[in-house]
């Protein structure tokens, strides 16, 4: 089969690897049918994160089940399934609380399991799933095509938007800032308003992405940054700082920026993969009440919920999807993100 490796910084390839068979009975096969590009992703295609040797990449996908092992009940071949980017097993301590993305047994995509075997990287034609029955969400019957990329947002983007929103305690009545304007943090905007924010700025230099940032929900548009982003700010919310404040990126400033607009007493709910050295300043923290609570985000736990809202047309955060090409066309899905020609890649597979 052809999957995405990165070799290293600006340098993505599809290559011919060997195809993925049953390694355990609680595996599954499954044939993707699209997966997409993160904003993670852009950190080692950049070279922030350097590569040491060729990687499978990839942690987002829809697909079909091709072939199941002897211990999987839930699914069958022919089910449509969203994979979650983060795999547990359904089982342990962890995975019970309902933060799966700590599992004890738990496995990455494009990397080898605990037991060392190679669970592949998502951007190619099929994956080995483990721990089938817990990971992989069927949707009733097979979808219509224009649902599937807001069933995709639901395998990662649109579930960290959600927990951002849920880890600042976003409810009913909120003043929600979105710090972030990728597809996170258009998620988060429309998580916001999901969970009832009354009033939610988004902080967005770009035209297109402030477009669905309205779509979405967002009622302000804030295009400024730092000191003077926060002025704009507070004084949209008459001064105060907003209720809950959501961190979508993962550097030093967007943090700074996240905590500038907190009122005291608020929450900043941060989801950002941390890169460029975010630190907190507990001093302003204490002195300000400011509660700081997030992390990777367990999807798994989320998908349920929000796929009911997709299935019924509730949301459609598919719509964080600009750009569309076979997988063939990788190397382009990744220059676009990472030149801002789009929001967010989709990739065919089978195109």
């Amino acid at each position: 089969m052809r999957a995405t490796l990165l070799h290293g910084a600006h340098d993505v390839r599809l290559e011919d690897v060997p195809d993925p068979v049953l390694q355990l009975p609680t595996d599954a096969i499954v044939r993707v049918t699209a997966a997409c590009v993160c904003g993670s992703d852009l950190w080692g295609y950049r070279g922030v994160r350097p590569v040491k040797e060729p990687r499978r990449v990839g942690h987002e996908l829809v697909g079909v089940v091709e072939e199941v092992g002897s211990q999987v009940t839930s699914l069958r071949p022919g089910d449509f399934v969203i994979a979650p980017f983060a795999l547990g097993d359904g089982t342990c301590a962890h995975c019970r609380n309902g933060i799966w993305t700590s599992c004890v047994r738990g496995a990455a995509w494009g990397a080898p399991d605990k037991d060392g075997l190679l669970v592949d990287g998502a951007q190619g034609e099929y994956v080995r799933t483990p721990f089938a029955d817990a990971n992989l969400v069927a949707t009733p019957g097979l979808p219509d095509d224009a649902l599937v990329p807001s069933l995709l947002t639901l395998s990662d983007v649109m579930g960290t938007g959600h927990h951002a929103a849920v880890s600042a305690r976003v409810g009913p009545g909120s003043t929600v800032v979105v710090v972030g304007d990728g597809a996170v943090g258009l998620c988060a905007v429309l998580a916001s308003r999901r969970l009832g924010a009354a009033r939610v700025i988004a902080m967005s230099r770009h035209a297109d992405r402030q477009a669905i940032a309205r779509e979405f929900g967002a009622t302000d548009i804030v295009a400024e940054r730092g000191a003077e982003g926060a002025a704009v700010v507070r004084d949209l919310l008459d001064g105060v700082g907003a209720d809950a404040v959501l961190e979508c990126v993962g550097t030093r400033e967007s943090m700074e920026q996240a905590l500038d607009v907190t009122r005291p007493g608020g929450y900043v709910g941060y989801v950002g993969v941390p890169a460029g050295g975010p630190e907190l300043p507990i001093g302003t923290m204490f002195s300000g009440n400011l509660n700081v609570a997030g992390g990777v985000a367990p999807v798994r736990t989320y998908l349920p919920e929000l796929l009911a809202e997709v299935l019924d047309g509730t949301i459609n955060p598919g719509r964080v999807f600009d750009l569309e090409v076979p997988l063939g066309q990788v190397g382009e899905a990744y220059a676009a993100m990472d030149e801002r020609r789009a929001v967010k890649s989709l990739l065919r597979p089978q195109a």
